[in-house]
């Protein structure tokens, strides 16, 4: 399959610590046997990269403070997404502090559980070599004197599962928070007239966030997929203003772009095409290819478009089905031009590590015959790799038509009331419902009348981005280090 790619390695600034006070030996004798533990679940998790600092510190050990900006150093050079400081023995809270305060990344507090204190054959204790979890009290505080938010893993054998799983979640919150900072969303199109419901602040996003919005005029498309015609490389030239385009040379003689025989053939391969005929199938892989290049022109990693004029318009046809597809290429494309749905859509694929597409959909209506369930649904704008299982997707005037999978789904809506932004995230599952048009699921929580206050009271609006899977704590982490964005929820939600 033909993908969007972006670079989703989590880079990782691995600083163990401790105190010179302790003794040398056995901490460093740690230091090798947390590092291997560490090696071992950066390469479970994948796409993790470890930066360690033994050719930058003597010892391959924090405790001195001329050493901080050496680090600081090395991990601004290597551009650390997050750090890790393992405790190796009581550790040292000023250098843990001043390093995590300067980088202004992510931190990972953790240390292992002190084996138990020795006695000699007379029974007389001798001193103990750690005391780990006593200086990890002592670092947490120093981070919150220099304002440094961090999570933490709770005090656990080397070999314990709760490391594991602390690790991965980590991993996942650092995921979300790379994705968001300096996030650029293609906005392809105007907001329908009507939707003010999809109003955001540009100035807003750029200040607090570094949130860009790119805007690209439909006109851009349509040159983009002019130059697909020809076999021509994409290229920004020409694409700006009307009156700065070139004229393109005749299309006789000229091969279109081979990936546009490939995208139709995915298509036709995967899905129940008939109702649209060959001629559509193609159009729309011309549109895909042409979003996708221009979202890579202009280093954007979602798109917001405008679904129900410029494709109608232009081509023919809704780009419903179009949206979907890009989903499962690797770029989040919201319909409607709701920019904060797109947002939604990156923070959930981020904390799924891109194990699977989201989708955006609109909440419609109550289950007829359950109480606590709700129906999520648009008119086919989901990836077809969700479909569930036994169902044939289908594609009809370029929507797509098919119930998705069911199991555990994590719902999200980024919005925000007078600049103060909020991150809805909670969880239900999938359940069985009545059969409808577009695309679909039913969701299922524990009490809907506590989902429909919440969304009508807003800030939210009638559209939630989805995601197969557990994620909203990870979610909630991951607000710790947004900026000004408060986590919510309708139910309480774990702490990691």
């Amino acid at each position: 399959m033909i993908r969007y790619t972006q670079d989703r390695t989590v880079v990782l600034g691995y600083v163990p610590v401790r105190r010179d006070m302790f003794p040398s030996g056995p901490a460093s004798e740690l230091k090798s046997r947390v590092k291997a533990r560490f090696d071992e679940m950066a390469e479970k998790c994948g796409d993790v990269e470890l930066v360690t600092i033994d050719d930058t510190v003597e010892g391959g050990m924090l405790w001195d403070l001329r050493d901080a900006d050496r680090v600081v150093e090395l991990f601004r050079a290597k551009k650390v997404d997050a750090i890790a400081f393992p405790h190796c023995n009581f550790g040292q809270e000023e250098v843990v502090a001043k390093v995590a305060a300067e980088i202004g990344k992510p931190v990972l507090l953790w240390g292992p559980r002190d084996p138990s204190p020795e006695t000699d054959k007379s029974g007389k204790t001798g001193p103990r070599d750690f005391d780990t979890q006593c200086g990890m009290f002592a670092t947490s505080r120093a981070l919150k004197r220099y304002h440094v938010p961090y999570t933490y893993i709770e005090n656990c054998w080397l070999d314990s599962p709760v490391l594991d799983q602390g690790f991965d979640d980590f991993i996942r919150v650092v995921s979300v928070v790379k994705a968001f900072r300096g996030m650029r969303i293609a906005q392809i199109g105007s907001r329908p007239r009507q939707f003010l419901s999809v109003k955001v602040n540009e100035s807003e996003l750029l200040s607090k966030f570094g949130i860009e919005i790119v805007p690209i005029w439909p006109e851009e498309v349509k040159r983009m997929i002019e130059k697909l015609k020809r076999g021509l490389p994409p290229s920004p030239e020409g694409c700006e203003l009307p009156m700065g385009q070139l004229p393109l040379p005749p299309l006789k003689g000229l091969l279109p772009d081979p990936r546009i025989a490939s995208v139709a053939a995915e298509i036709e391969s995967s899905v129940d095409w008939s109702a649209v005929g060959h001629g559509a199938v193609e159009t729309m892989a011309y549109l895909e290819v042409a979003i996708m290049d221009l979202a890579k022109i202009h280093q954007c990693q979602a798109a917001a478009v405008d679904c129900w004029g410029f494709s109608q318009d232009a081509y023919g046809i809704p780009s419903c089905f179009v949206l979907g597809e890009l989903f499962d290429r690797g770029l989040p494309a919201a319909c409607e031009t709701d920019i904060h749905a797109a947002i939604g859509a990156v923070l959930l694929q981020a904390a799924s590590r891109y194990s699977s597409p989201a989708f955006i959909a609109d909440v419609t209506i109550r289950h007829p015959e359950d109480d606590n369930a709700e129906l999520l649904w648009h008119c086919g704008p989901f990836a077809k790799s969700l479909v569930k299982k036994g169902v044939i997707p289908a594609v009809k005037e370029c929507k797509g038509m098919y119930e998705i999978e069911g199991g555990p789904l994590t719902v999200v809506r980024f919005d925000q009331d007078d600049g103060n932004y909020l991150l809805l995230a909670d969880e239900g599952e999938g359940t069985d419902g009545p059969k409808t048009t577009g695309n679909y699921v039913w969701f299922k929580v524990n009490d809907w009348v506590k989902w429909e206050k919440k969304l009508m009271y807003g800030p939210y609006i009638h559209h939630v981005s989805g995601i197969h899977g557990h994620f909203a704590k990870v979610l909630k982490e991951a607000c710790k280090y947004l900026g000004p964005v408060t986590h919510d929820s309708v139910e309480p939600v774990e702490e990691m």
